[in-house]
């Protein structure tokens, strides 16, 4: 099935299709993922949410109106789910290493060769660092145009700002990431900070 019948999958499983809400879940499961565990760095923290927003989705689904992507939809509950979350416990510091196992739990390539797991786990720490260290704005706009395929008129929306302020966004995380990691070669397994595919007009 295309992607752009997300909408009607979503209809089709308020009418109690639960064909449709697998094929959605296995669709948007591992993006989703890794965009809330990209902000938190906490495993267990991510998956609770991942739980959170699909139960949202699926208390959803009967007011559910294809307006927009069913990604936007999707992507507007986690990204709010992620905001709550920061609220509920005073916006507290979880970049604490000590339950970092978060990537194991993404789907990638078998890399079994010890130097070569290695070298990995190195590039995979210096990301996630980087990362980390974007202001919480920038952090999300980049991991919202990263993970989730949307545009920035939707990242935007999602995000409840203008436009070129999500651009500005995008751009000044892009160009610290960048800055950041601009020594080493990033391989397929950690994302590569490219200019974003936008017209910046």
């Amino acid at each position: 099935m295309a992607h752009d019948d997300d909408g009607e999958l979503m209809l089709r499983y308020a009418r109690g299709d639960m064909r449709a809400f697998e094929t959605l879940y296995r669709r948007h499961r591992s993006a989703l993922y890794r965009y809330l565990a990209r902000h938190i760095r906490n495993a267990e923290t991510a998956n609770d949410l991942f739980q959170e927003v699909w139960s949202k989705v699926i208390v959803s689904r009967e007011r559910y109106e294809p307006r927009a992507q069913f990604r936007t939809f999707l992507y507007r509950i986690a990204h709010n789910c992620f905001i709550d979350y920061c609220r509920r416990v005073a916006v507290r510091n979880e970049s604490s290493n000590a339950d970092d196992d978060w990537e194991g739990a993404l789907p990638g390539p078998e890399q079994d060769r010890p130097d070569t797991r290695a070298e990995q786990a190195q590039l995979t720490a210096r990301y996630r660092a980087a990362l980390a260290a974007l202001p919480a704005e920038q952090r999300d706009v980049f991991l919202l145009y990263e993970e989730s395929g949307l545009s920035l008129d939707e990242i935007a929306a999602i995000s409840g700002v203008g436009v070129e302020t999500a651009k500005s966004r995008l751009r000044y995380a892009v160009a610290k990431l960048r800055a950041t990691l601009a020594p080493m070669e990033l391989t397929s397994s950690v994302s590569p900070i490219q200019e974003p595919g936008y017209d910046g007009s």
